[in-house]
């Protein structure tokens, strides 16, 4: 098999994979957005449904970090395939380094993210 074609095959894995993720990730933001406890039932109609803004506002945020920690893994692996098919051209390496590296800041910077905007969010909307 062909370099390229390996190349493609395995690009098209990490599609599917992160046609999953992303799916995986927001399916359960989705239903857990909006309980069943948050309606009062008036027949096949939700009357009264209450949104809780630190709730959505969550959500929609940690799906947002999610989706970006996920390009940056596939950046770091797209990276890491770019290294093993250089083939020892020192430009190829130092693209590929660079890819890899872009990648794992990238991953950081949405792990702090991730981590600073839960934080600002629990201390604002305490009850």
């Amino acid at each position: 098999m062909k370099i390229a074609e390996k190349v493609k095959t395995a690009a098209m894995g990490v599609s599917a994979a992160a046609t999953l993720g992303v799916a995986s990730a927001i399916a359960p933001a989705v239903s857990a957005s909006t309980p069943a406890d948050k309606y009062i039932d008036d027949g096949a109609k939700a009357v009264g449904v209450t949104t809780d803004a630190m709730s959505t506002l969550n959500t929609i945020i940690n799906v947002a970090l999610g989706i970006i920690g996920f390009v940056a893994v596939v950046m770091i692996i797209f990276g890491g395939i770019q290294y093993t098919t250089s083939a020892g051209d020192a430009t190829k390496v130092t693209k590929a380094k660079n890819t890899i590296l872009y990648g794992i800041v990238g991953l950081v910077v949405a792990l702090l993210a991730f981590a600073i905007v839960n934080f600002v969010l629990v201390n604002i909307f305490k009850k």
